[in-house]
């Protein structure tokens, strides 16, 4: 079951996503808002954190996490501080009941990873892309337009037509022909 934390919370901070099963993962921790109070309603206990990316409304609650659950967070670049170990591009992690495979996705920030699990149709976007064709803002330290287009190239070249769901850092997640949303942010990407 994945189940978004965020939902109903205002502010700076991005969708947590609470993933249950042999291994019980939070996909980022948000900012501002009670994240383990939200844990709790579903489980007593915690395996991992994995970060998509290491911007702040993706990682203001790490402190709070670790603290009340004792676990370790992994992402793509280890010099990050709240990085314990690092995930390289190409690797599986388990999340759930199923293996992702991170697909390193740089230009919105250079540590962005996309996490896709083929076996059950399910891929955690992060900030690359959106609902409805949205993409990744470009305009922070890091941010790279041409990086971005290329990056969402490579993902269409990993997701397959098994992909159901796409979850998203910000925003609704997509649970009808999350394809053709990947598609529509590389041609809105593109536009000048």
């Amino acid at each position: 079951m994945i189940q978004n934390l965020a939902t109903g919370h205002s502010g700076l901070t991005s969708n947590v996503f609470l993933v249950d099963g042999a291994r019980t993962v939070l996909v980022d921790v948000g900012a501002g808002f009670d994240v383990v109070a939200e844990v709790q309603q579903y489980t007593d206990d915690l395996d991992a954190v994995v970060l998509t990316h290491t911007h702040p409304d993706h990682i203001g609650n790490v402190d709070q996490v670790t603290d009340a659950f004792g676990v370790d967070v992994w992402g793509y670049d280890p010099a990050q501080p709240v990085v314990d170990h690092e995930i390289e591009d190409g690797e599986h992690v388990q999340i759930g009941d199923h293996s992702y495979e991170a697909i390193h996705t740089p230009g919105h920030k250079n540590d962005h990873i996309c996490l896709y699990a083929p076996a059950n149709g399910v891929l955690f976007a992060g900030d690359l892309i959106f609902a409805n064709g949205g993409f990744g803002r470009t305009d922070l330290e890091e941010g790279d337009r041409e990086l971005l287009i290329e990056s969402i190239e490579r993902l269409l070249n990993v997701v397959d037509d098994n992909l159901t769901e796409m979850h998203t850092g910000h925003g609704p997640s997509v649970t009808t022909n999350p394809n053709h949303d990947i598609e529509l942010a590389l041609q809105a990407a593109g536009m000048r």
